[in-house]
């Protein structure tokens, strides 16, 4: 049998010159980077509503979220934001601005948010139970899925109005 048909096995080491430990082929001294996933989103708005998704899926499934997901290789943030709103709520967006860019930490997300007016109708996707647009006093504030959901949804409000700012990142308290 050919080593190259052998399992391959990996250890936990710091390689030269690193400053943390890395898995690291036990065979060739590859290093298997693990980073980070990127989420992109958008704060989608019509008509002074906020567009929400209940989730279908875990985490959180029941819970309401704003469309937003994985990015997928090989792709822009952009195209990534609006793929994410058309999966998830069969709506086509113009996107305005990057909102926000969060730091998840605790699970190695990093949150990119835009700020886009809806140019469709909306329907639940695969990945939502039901979709709504929501004005900001009937948001189900106490069933948002995820902190970073509010966080948006506060930046949004506070970006009301302006037409160019820079983009907001993790609150203080967070």
């Amino acid at each position: 049998m050919s080593e190259w048909n052998d399992p391959v096995s990996f250890s936990l080491i710091r390689p030269e010159g690193d400053d943390r430990l890395r898995r690291t082929c036990d065979r060739c001294g590859w290093v298997d980077y693990v980073n980070p996933k990127i989420v992109v989103g958008s704060v989608v708005h019509s008509d002074g509503r906020i567009l929400l998704c209940r989730r279908a899926i875990e985490p959180r499934r029941g819970y309401w979220t704003l469309p937003a997901g994985y990015m997928e290789e090989g792709e822009s943030v952009e195209a990534a934001a609006r793929r994410e709103a058309r999966e998830e709520a069969c709506a086509e967006l113009e996107l305005e601005a990057m909102l926000a860019v969060y730091s998840i930490t605790r699970i190695s997300q990093v949150q990119i948010m835009f700020r886009a007016r809806l140019i469709s109708s909306i329907a639940p996707g695969p990945e939502s139970e039901e979709v709504g647009l929501f004005l900001w006093d009937d948001i189900p504030w106490t069933e948002l899925a995820f902190p970073s959901v509010k966080w948006a949804l506060d930046h949004y409000r506070a970006s009301s109005g302006l037409t160019g700012f820079p983009p907001f990142s993790n609150p203080h308290a967070a």
